[in-house]
């Protein structure tokens, strides 16, 4: 039973174009757009710089420049590029708005470095050179000092050791990991070789740069460093980190704030009896207050989070908001120092919020300024907000308003051409009851030239995570529109456990994987069903990740499906001990596989794998470290064991995510051949009537 319809708004350059264009979307499509990247704003609000990748096919490669956009309505001055280079990212502008400073690899660069480019054109200058690179600038606010990530051997005091220990190790005839770590991987690279992300600072005018954390046995968590994790006071003489404390850096350790006066040395635990894992610091203009958000890591390993105002003065830290049941990521001070600006994921949608930020009243709730979509990021100056955000319908775009969220414009139209050739699927928004009778939203995409008088095959697409969902978004690895395209009805379902709908939602699956997932993917095809367009003999499901792991357990459910892609998919909970984050499983599963074998077998795909029969394709990456890619040998060896047709496509050279063009092209080959042999797609079945 459905209980609420609504069509997906489409806010973007190009919206209410589509009736003229007649082709569907393609993977080549997909490829030739230009991705923008999140922008930063000039300090008076006037222009935004983001980086803008463009992909060539047959060199199957990219290029990354900085490109340059007012964000006045009727702006006198055109967008334009700004640099030339290759492998240019992350501009940040300098306090005075002349200079931008940005992360480059050129041509004689064997690491990413720090470049300089006046904000009005010209070369850039490289004002750094170190062995280890550089990643996260930020500007302290008197323009003369540049802070930044550096993944250093903190047991080597100088540039020149650095130096060559990093050429010793690339000219090591043995390439052996040696570690005792408890996780000495992470992602898709090694952590054994002893590096650790330092917080360094580069004088502008002289290109010095010193290791803010030398000596001090602090270092940022190894597994994503970047500019979440450290803020520089406005005043410049202390730093604000988040750090695992713990002897050995961990997933599942709790993390706190710890500042460092940068006169002194001295540093000063914030967070140590607040129990809870402290992360993202975020100092207010004015220098009178930090922010942060906590995660209760002790109550629930998947805690979605709450923020936290600390009164530097008073020493007084307060809850915010606590009646607001979403977690909040990009934390941004407003310049008057009133309010905290951040993003919010809610109901399958990311908005840019603002939240006000008094002593006086901790209690109230944030408002939406910018609705998704999908914000992927934001910055704010003068008045004047400027953001990318996507949709289903539309690749990030590049849109200003004012700080109240009023006045909306769109600053970019980079894809524009592109797009219009095209002919982009309807996307609707649906609420059917799933398990238990719950409420559970689904987004459905339509083929092209869509007839509910006729019938089409339903595919299925799972979001991974499983503490994930799926948004009103663009995604470049699994796209709707290219789906669709193919002539399928597309099902993106937020089964219990997904993001964004709050906390009692989000922890609903733990400790009982599969089984509310599976009954509300079954509730949603039996809703469609329902329509009476879709062709109960041509239904497939596809998923990666926790969608991977979920249609390995539908195989065991159910043969109602006539195909499966499993990509990077869990498939047995024993053996994927061998994922770098195997501390989670514990709480995940609600126990190790030792203490209560019979638990984690319930959530097993392979305890199941008895009663698979349905046709898989089955990819994955080589390097994949967080679902370890034997889990697809393990899936294949055994569907060929018994007899299921089943066919293996591997990429040595990707990891979790399937990221180069030229093997980005095949995947979607593969996987369209795979379904379209069991389920004929609607551009090749169109003349079928419903029944």
């Amino acid at each position: 039973m459905a209980v609420a319809s609504r069509e997906t708004a489409d806010h973007s350059p190009v919206a209410g174009r589509a009736r003229g264009r007649t082709r569907p979307f393609t993977v080549e499509a997909l490829w030739a757009i230009k991705r923008v990247s999140t922008p930063a704003l000039s300090p008076d609000g006037s222009i935004a710089c983001a980086a803008v990748t463009t992909y060539d096919m047959e060199k199957n490669d990219g290029h990354t420049k900085l490109w340059l956009f007012p964000t006045a309505r009727d702006a006198a001055v055109a967008p334009r590029s700004l640099t030339n280079g290759a492998k240019d990212s992350d501009p940040k502008w300098s306090p005075d708005g002349r200079s931008i400073v940005f992360v480059g690899k050129r041509a004689d660069d064997e690491e990413p470095q720090l470049y300089l480019i006046a904000s009005d054109g010209g070369e850039a200058r490289r004002l750094t050179t170190l062995a280890a690179g550089c990643a996260a600038p930020k500007w302290f606010a008197d323009g003369k000092c540049i802070a930044f990530v550096s993944m250093v051997w903190a047991d080597l005091s100088t540039e020149r050791e650095q130096a060559k220990r990093r050429k010793e190790g690339k000219e090591a005839k043995v390439r052996a990991h040696v570690t005792e770590r408890a996780e000495m991987r992470y992602w898709d690279h090694w952590l054994a070789d002893g590096r650790v992300p330092h917080v360094f600072v580069c004088d502008v005018g002289s290109g010095r740069c010193r290791d803010l954390l030398a000596g001090t046995g602090l270092a940022l968590t190894p597994w994503e460093p970047g500019a979440d994790d450290f803020d520089i006071a406005p005043d410049g003489r202390e730093i604000a980190l988040s750090v695992d404390l713990a002897a050995e850096p961990r997933m599942m350790n709790q993390c706190d704030i710890v500042t460092l006066d940068l006169r002194t040395r001295r540093t000063r635990v914030l967070t140590a009896r607040t129990g809870m894992s402290d992360v993202q610091p975020r100092y207010a203009p004015d220098g009178s207050a930090l922010a942060w958000s906590a995660f209760d890591t002790t109550r629930a390993f998947n805690d979605q989070g709450h923020l936290v105002r600390f009164d530097r003065r008073a020493g007084r830290m307060q809850r915010l908001a606590p009646r607001h049941d979403r977690g909040c990521t990009k934390l941004q001070w407003t310049a008057d120092s009133q309010a905290l600006l951040f993003l919010c994921e809610d109901r399958g949608r990311q908005g840019l919020w603002r939240l006000p930020v008094t002593r006086s009243d901790v209690t109230a709730m944030p408002r939406q300024l910018v609705p998704g979509g999908n914000v992927g990021g934001f910055g704010e100056a003068d008045g004047v907000l400027v953001y990318d955000r996507c949709s289903a319908m539309h690749p990030p775009a590049l849109f200003a308003c004012r700080s109240d969220g009023s006045d909306e414009r769109s600053i970019e139209d980079l894809n524009r051409t592109l797009l219009e050739r095209h002919r982009l699927s309807e996307v609707r928004e649906i609420t059917i009851k799933g398990h238990g009778g719950d409420p559970v939203q689904m987004f459905i995409t339509y083929p092209p030239g869509f007839d509910e008088r006729k019938q089409w095959p339903l595919m299925h697409s799972i979001h991974g995570g499983p503490h994930a969902a799926h948004l009103d978004t663009w995604h470049f690895r699994w796209n709707t529109q290219v789906f669709s395209g193919q002539g399928y009805v597309v099902a993106a379902v937020n089964y219990h456990g997904s993001s964004g709908f709050g906390r009692k939602w989000l922890e609903s699956i733990t400790g009982r994987y599969g089984v509310k997932e599976f009954a509300d993917t079954e509730a949603a095809t039996d809703y469609l069903l329902r329509q009476g367009y879709i062709d109960r003999t041509r239904l497939v499901a596809t998923g990666g990740s926790y969608g991977g792991f979920m249609v390995a357990y539908m195989n065991g459910q159910t043969d109602r499906y006539r195909a499966y892609v499993c990509h990077a998919g869990c498939y047995d909970w024993v053996s994927m001990m061998a994922t770098d984050g195997y501390h989670f499983f514990a709480d995940e599963l609600g126990a190790f596989h030792w203490n209560n074998p019979a638990r984690v077998m319930r959530q097993s795909p392979h305890h199941y794998v008895k009663r698979a029969k349905t046709p898989t394709l089955v990819t994955h990456g080589e390097q994949d470290f967080r679902v370890p890619a034997t889990q697809a040998l393990q899936y294949y060896d055994t569907l060929k064991a018994k007899g299921v047709p089943a066919r293996l496509v591997w990429f040595p050279d990707e990891n979790h995510w399937i990221l180069k063009p030229q093997n980005s092209r095949l995947w979607y080959r593969e996987f369209f051949a795979w379904i379209a042999r069991f389920a004929v797609s609607g551009d090749r079945a169109r003349g079928r009537k419903a029944r």
